[in-house]
């Protein structure tokens, strides 16, 4: 019977020694039931402490500063309806409030992202070892696409008044005020709506969250492939490097 080729590109044995109290799909078990001894436990324990480590690396990087601002992989842009705004008030030397808007941006994002640790931790905790061993099979981004089922929902509403609380003390939303204001002194200028600050709030939320997930997807590709990136002993083993 030949190995699960996914399993020999992670380097990962292939087998898992299951308790009653687990009940696996037959196809995950006859993927997983093929050679070299590591139990349950340490699958689990191996893929949880390879998910924090890429989640506590993902968001060091993000959430320092000109994480995102010099990042042009997550660099939050401007809204749309600013981005017009701005292509009218740029020939006419009058965009800097845009420029200083658009890195205020940034900066909200920066400040928000390393507050949402503490809910990846309770997801990666949470993980079952049906979980793991789908993780393990399935392709470079499932524990990230995981974390994203689990967390989305949750991240949205933490990092929702954490932003509009950075994009205050940033001063976008000032910023925001100002460009409303400078927009009223040109004709034919774009409008800003009524509920423009809090469109900008849910802007800096929606790609804020999109550059997090996108380095912790960059890091689980990074610790399925590269054996310098398993930091710890568990790692070393669950992933078939001495």
């Amino acid at each position: 019977m030949s190995i699960d080729r996914r399993f020999v590109l992670l380097g990962l044995p292939s087998a898992t020694y299951l308790t009653a109290c687990e009940t696996l799909d037959p196809a995950i078990i006859d993927g997983i039931m093929r050679g070299g001894p590591l139990t349950q436990a340490e699958a689990g324990q191996g893929i949880r402490a390879a998910l924090i480590n890429g989640v506590g690396h993902a968001l060091s990087i993000v959430g320092a500063l000109d994480g995102f601002w010099r990042n042009d992989l997550i660099k939050v842009p401007l809204p749309k309806v600013l981005q017009d705004v701005q292509s009218v008030l740029r020939p006419i030397g009058a965009d800097k409030l845009l420029v200083d808007l658009h890195q205020q941006l940034n900066r909200g994002a920066e400040k928000a992202a390393p507050v949402a640790k503490d809910i990846f931790v309770d997801a990666i905790t949470s993980l079952s070892i049906t979980d793991a061993i789908n993780i393990v099979k399935g392709p470079d981004n499932a524990a990230t696409n995981y974390l994203k089922d689990r967390t989305s929902v949750r991240l949205t509403q933490l990092f929702s008044p954490i932003m509009e609380g950075a994009l205050r003390d940033t001063g976008a939303l000032r910023l925001l005020d100002d460009v409303t204001g400078q927009l009223n002194a040109v004709p034919l200028a774009p409008r800003l709506g009524a509920d423009a600050k809090q469109d900008l709030i849910k802007h800096g939320v929606d790609f804020g969250l999109s550059g997090v997930f996108t380095y912790i997807a960059e890091e689980e590709k990074a610790i399925r492939e590269n054996p310098a990136k398993r930091t710890s002993e568990i790692l070393r083993r669950v992933f078939g490097y001495a």
